[in-house]
């Protein structure tokens, strides 16, 4: 009897969730902020701001944007915030340094990510002058005072506790600091499985700090595999395989940090930490480009040297015509095209790849509550 009653309530939850996703839009969430921390998978613009050489602010970043300019995002379009925003009917969020985001536009929330940052402090130092996760939350205290000096203190509250949140990091934490070529003093002081634990146990501190400031919706992606992308193919591999070392990074870190956030719901006794299997997503169209309409996924869209692996993307790199054929727009990130398939399993995507639930159930529940 109890497995059928489940079986009923998911089955409802289901059909609600497909009834508010119309056109592709979530309906029912018109004035829910977003807010975004994070590297640069979803920076879209802070470090733009920042005396930094972790940019993207020059052609041809941007060619597929809308304004068909750079314009921080680390993509030739869309990056995964904007399209979240997208399918939500809402604007897309504003990088919390731009002198944009003022009045008004605050209630539509900020995006405080900043490329190159990780978990750890010191990961990314080569980059210098970036916004590290310490410094985000921070300005996300300073936000709120913002928007209570605008709307009061109580709306300010309501406004942050309603608000979905996207958090990702944890890919920069490996590929630039324990794998940062030619050494990396945190290799030498862990064995990789004893670092991955001190990363995660890292991790649930900034966690518990994020929750502790009023998030109570969060989504929490993994890391994709990180030796299959093109940069690391260039660097590492041999045969044009994944780079073992960097996939049983990932393979350590991912697990532990689903169990590191059903830990953390446990104590807090609800579902606020939602993680997105981001490593499965990006292996669905890295093992089998074709399924998805894509050409290839070793080869990064705009780059040079190997895989178009090497170095960063600029005016003088190869550029393909087509970004739509290609799984990587550059070395480490992928096409807008492979984001909107990453989002779309955010949206909708079963328990193999939102644990416990996909974010349109999410809205559903919220909804009714």
């Amino acid at each position: 009897m109890a497995n059928s009653s489940l079986s009923f309530i998911l089955r409802v939850i289901l059909t609600l969730s497909f009834a508010i996703l119309q056109n592709g839009v979530i309906k029912g969430v018109e004035g829910r902020a977003f807010f975004v921390f994070g590297d640069s998978l979803v920076d879209n613009g802070n470090n733009n701001y920042l005396a930094t050489s972790a940019r993207a602010d020059s052609p041809p970043y941007g060619v597929d944007y809308p304004t068909h300019r750079p314009t921080g995002r680390f993509s030739n379009g869309l990056n995964i915030p904007d399209i979240i925003s997208e399918k939500l009917g809402m604007e897309p969020t504003l990088p919390y340094l731009s002198p944009e985001l003022q009045g008004q536009k605050l209630l539509v929330g900020a995006n405080f990510a900043s490329a190159g940052v990780g978990i750890l402090n010191d990961t990314g130092i080569q980059f210098v002058n970036i916004i590290r996760i310490g410094q985000q939350l921070e300005y996300f205290a300073e936000y709120q005072k913002r928007v209570a000096a605008l709307v009061g203190t109580e709306k300010a509250k309501q406004l942050v506790k309603e608000a979905l949140v996207l958090i990702t990091l944890g890919g920069n934490d490996f590929v630039n600091n324990y794998y940062l070529v030619p050494f990396s003093l945190r290799s030498t002081q862990y064995a990789l499985p004893d670092y991955v634990t001190f990363v995660i146990s890292e991790y649930k501190n900034v966690l518990a700090k994020l929750y502790g400031l009023g998030a109570r919706r969060v989504i929490v992606t993994g890391t994709g595999p990180l030796g299959c992308v093109p940069a690391e193919l260039a660097q590492r591999s041999q045969d044009g395989n994944c780079a073992a070392e960097l996939q049983e990074a990932a393979s350590l870190f991912n697990p532990q940090l689903v169990e590191m956030l059903n830990g953390l719901n446990n104590e807090i006794g609800s579902h606020v930490f939602i993680a997105a299997n981001t490593n499965q997503m990006h292996l669905d169209f890295v093992t089998n480009p074709q399924a998805f309409g894509f050409v290839t996924s070793k080869v990064a869209c705009c780059g040079q040297g190997p895989y178009n692996g090497i170095g960063l993307c600029t005016p003088l790199s190869n550029l393909c015509p087509n970004r739509d054929e290609y799984a990587f727009w550059d070395p480490f990130h992928p096409s807008e095209k492979a984001n909107r398939i990453i989002v779309q399993q955010i949206l909708t995507g079963t328990t193999a790849y939102m644990h416990p639930m996909n974010l349109s159930t999410i809205m559903v529940m919220d909804s009714k509550a």
